[in-house]
Formats: C-alpha cells, structure tokens, sequence
C-alpha cells in the first residue's frame, strides 16, 4: 500500500493503525456539529413517519402528533414520555424548517464550544423546560414542536456571550430573541409557556455550563443542565396532578 514515504505491507500499516477507541475519539472530534445533525434527522424522520400515516405536511395533524404530543391528561395517566417526544414532533413542514434552521444556526455557535455532551444536556434542559411552561399555561392544549429546546439554546448563547463581555446587540443573537418573543405573544396558536419555559431553562442550564469559571470535566459540568431537567419534571409533576 502506497504510504507517505514509499510503500508498506498491508500488515503493516494494520498494525500501525491506533486502537479502536482512539479511533472512535479523533472521528467524533472531527463532527463538530454531530449532535446538532442527530436531532435535525430525527425531527425530519418524525415528520416523515407522521406523512406516511396521514398526517398533513402543512397543519402535521395526525396520529403522530396525538399519539406523541405533550397533553397534560395523558401524562397524568403515565404517559410521561410525551414531555420528551413532543419535542421531536411538528405542526407541519413549515414549522419544522423554521426550527430546524434555528437549531442549525444556533448549533453552529453552541456545540462547537461546549461539545457533543455538553450540547446535548443543554439541549434536553431546554426541552423539559419548555415542557414544564406549556404544562403550567395550558395543561390541556396539544403542544409539539422543538421551539422550548430552540428558545433554551437562544437563552444560552445570549448568557454564553455576555459572560464573555460580547454586547447580544452587535452579535445579532438579541434581535433574534426579541422578534422570537413578539412572535410567541403576537401569533395565535404559539405556546407561550413552552417558549417561556424553554427560554428560562436554557438561560439557567447556559449560565453553568458557558461560564467562564465552571469545571469543564464531567460529571461537575453537567449539574447545571440536570438539576434544570429535574426541576422542570417536577413542575410537570404538579402542573399535571
């Protein structure tokens, strides 16, 4: 096999090669946005999978959506896994593409930084937080869509680079806030709690991990992010009893 200084044997260059894990390691570095990928693909596979059972690419009602959908009745009743696939489940091809470019933007900015890990716990903090908020509001309405998770990283970059001293202003992320909450209280059908929720969530799990001082090993890197998700399913717990 030809090599960078001449040739070598097939066993040779297998024998040079670094172990699996390492492997693995130098790969999952090479994916900066790795986790920010893995969720867009699972929320257009949802959409999808909602498409082929019925559901409208345009209102996305349908069996998905009742069957995963956050409902404060039916989590009462146990179904408590609704507080996390309704974050994956969406009103439609438009609403799915409005969040997913929001999610891929903001992805850009946040992952990079703080890691698949770190990304991912901030993210699920987010969710459960807007879950939470759209429980406490309105128990009864049929919440889905990734915009509580989306507001929680929004919270996050915007705390994230005041930390650093950046003005949200000149860096454009507190525009993109401001007009997200007009959307939230002037649009009709938007889930205020799930936006509000997710968006003090997020700034809270945001505030630990995107400090400047805060340990950047596990497991002391990720309190913030898992006493936030804890805290929002015990909101669920009583918004729903």
């Amino acid at each position: 096999m030809q090599a960078a200084v001449g040739s070598q044997c097939v066993d040779c260059v297998r024998a040079a090669r670094p172990p699996a894990v390492e492997r693995a390691r130098r790969w999952n570095a090479s994916q900066p946005l790795l986790v920010t990928y893995v969720i867009i693909a699972i929320n257009v596979a949802v959409l999808v999978l909602a498409a082929l059972q019925g559901a409208k690419l345009l209102d996305g009602e349908g069996t998905v959506a009742n069957n995963l959908g956050l409902f404060g009745p039916f989590v009462a009743d146990g179904e408590w896994y609704r507080v996390v696939t309704a974050g994956f489940v969406h009103a439609g091809i438009i609403h799915l593409a409005m969040n997913m470019w929001v999610l891929w933007t903001l992805g850009r900015l946040l992952e990079p930084t703080l890691g698949h890990l770190r990304f991912a716990a901030l993210y699920g903090a987010g969710m459960l937080a807007g879950a939470a908020g759209a429980l406490v509001v309105d128990p009864n309405a049929l919440t889905v869509g990734a915009s509580g998770a989306i507001f929680g990283l929004l919270a996050a970059a915007a705390v994230g680079l005041r930390h650093r001293g950046v003005d949200i202003w000149r860096s454009g992320i507190g525009q993109v806030l401001v007009i997200n909450l007009v959307f939230t209280f002037a649009v009709p059908g938007i889930s205020i709690g799930g936006h509000i929720g997710g968006l003090i969530g997020g700034g809270l799990a945001g505030w630990v991990l995107l400090h400047p001082l805060a340990p950047r090993r596990a497991p002391m890197d990720l309190l913030g992010p898992l006493a936030v998700a804890l805290v929002s399913l015990m909101v669920c717990a009583v918004a729903v009893s």
